[in-house]
């Protein structure tokens, strides 16, 4: 984040702030298993879950330019809901939501990176990278959030770059375009469901509420940031998964499930592009999981000052919030390599779709406040809901995913208990900010 004496962020520094958490490791984790599980309609399931995610982009853009601050999600719910312990179970459900996150591209690191050795080594390495990736960059934190900007610019600049390249290359060469033909899609409510399986893909775009007041001309750069970064990204997945189906028969998919994407472009590229697709991956995840920990160190830092966390959570070592960054590791080890990859995508799109929910639920209650069409907040709120529900029904038809329920209610009722008997020990009440005057709401329109 920009200091008092650095420049403000412009337009195109807040878009690739939305674009680069959204276009993470999530697109390299779970293409081949969205494929596997929508068939030739995987370019319709990212768009349909691009559509519930820029519904709730709207209700996110309202609120951050409401309630500017490095708040976003937990502020935003604190300001609707008031003290309750509704509002610290869903912030707390955010944080484990987010160590859900780093499981997914942990996950995605180690099966890219298991690639370069031999076959029958893979699982061993693949495990091997896992942790190693998590605990490598606990460190990389800890030493400072200079080398985190640094490096995540860095990590950006290059999986954009060779995405754009696979994209390029893949529609440039001969494909099978039947196999997007209608007659290999599966029913709306699989479509549907499939697509919300890998909505966590978009959620990154919550990260411009975070930085909102860094943001010079935030009534200019945060709609661009927002919506354009949304619609921008749903054009860049749809053309990754169209070239992967247009490459790769349904069945080669599923038996390179994880690494389907540097499948894809080995058969476009040869073994260079493989490589190509692998390295991209690899940055690409490491890029995720880096910010991902300096976003929820940051987090537990701001949900222990409100009062619904331990307050030793807001220390600080080398000016970094270090506990929530480690709490979160030691979680996300615990996940990545012992959860599989279906029930670890499932447990993270649930409990962003659960958060987003409220989020939009919260814009409809303030709507008056923040100036939106509260038809479409509601509108955004309805799309998440019915999201959530087909998700589960469509996880609950099959015998082999049902137990993912489970680990969802999970989520839910720790959090829930959590906040429960942390309340009750302490006795700690929830601190709003303060809340924007007139006149800096004209400021920030």
């Amino acid at each position: 984040m920009p200091s008092s004496n650095e420049p403000k962020l412009g337009t195109f520094s807040t878009l690739s702030i939305g674009i680069g958490g959204m276009v993470g490791g999530g697109i390299f984790a779970v293409t081949g298993l969205t494929i596997t599980v929508t068939k030739g309609g995987a370019p319709i399931a990212f768009l349909i879950a691009g559509i519930v995610a820029l519904l709730t982009s709207y209700s996110y853009l309202k609120l951050t330019l409401r309630y500017p601050g490095v708040g976003g999600t937990v502020d935003f719910l604190n300001r609707a809901f008031g003290n309750g312990i509704f509002t610290g179970a869903a912030n707390i459900l955010l944080l484990l939501s987010y160590v859900v996150l780093v499981a997914v591209y942990a996950y995605a690191f180690g099966s890219y990176g298991a690639c370069f050795f031999p076959e029958a080594d893979r699982p061993f390495w693949t495990h091997t990278l896992i942790s190693g990736v998590i605990v490598g960059l606990v460190g990389v934190n800890a030493l400072g959030g200079s080398l985190v900007v640094r490096a995540e610019n860095v990590f950006n600049i290059v999986k954009i770059l060779l995405l754009a390249g696979f994209i390029v290359a893949g529609l440039a060469t001969p494909m099978e375009w039947s196999r997007l033909g209608t007659e290999h899609y599966v029913s709306p409510m699989g479509l549907v469901a499939g697509a919300m399986l890998i909505f966590l893909n978009y959620e990154g775009f919550e990260l411009i509420a975070n930085a909102s007041k860094d943001v010079a001309n935030p009534k200019r750069s945060l709609p661009i940031a927002y919506l354009g970064g949304v619609l921008i990204v749903i054009a860049i997945y749809m053309l990754i998964v169209i070239v992967v189906v247009g490459h790769l028969s349904f069945a080669d998919v599923a038996q390179d499930s994880d690494t389907a994407l540097s499948v894809a472009a080995q058969d476009v590229l040869g073994r260079t592009g493989y490589i190509a697709i692998a390295i991209a991956a690899l940055l690409a995840t490491s890029s995720a999981i880096n910010a991902t920990f300096y976003s929820t160190g940051r987090l537990a830092y701001i949900i222990a000052k409100t009062g619904e966390l331990p307050s030793e959570l807001k220390r600080s070592f080398r000016g970094q919030h270090l506990e929530g960054t480690l709490i979160t590791a030691v979680l996300a080890l615990v996940v990545a390599n012992f959860v599989p990859l279906d029930a670890i995508a499932t447990m993270g799109s649930a409990g962003f779709l659960l958060l987003f929910l409220a989020v939009n639920v919260a814009n409809l209650h303030l709507a008056g406040q923040t100036n939106s069409y509260a038809w479409l907040s509601g509108l955004a709120a309805l799309s998440t809901l019915i999201a959530m529900i087909l998700l589960c029904i469509k996880v609950d038809e099959n015998p082999a995913t049902r137990n993912h329920l489970w680990i969802l209610v999970g989520m839910i009722v720790v959090s829930l208990a959590i906040e429960i008997v942390y309340r009750g020990v302490t006795g700690r009440k929830i601190q709003l900010r303060r809340v924007p005057t007139s006149s800096d709401v004209n400021e920030v329109g």
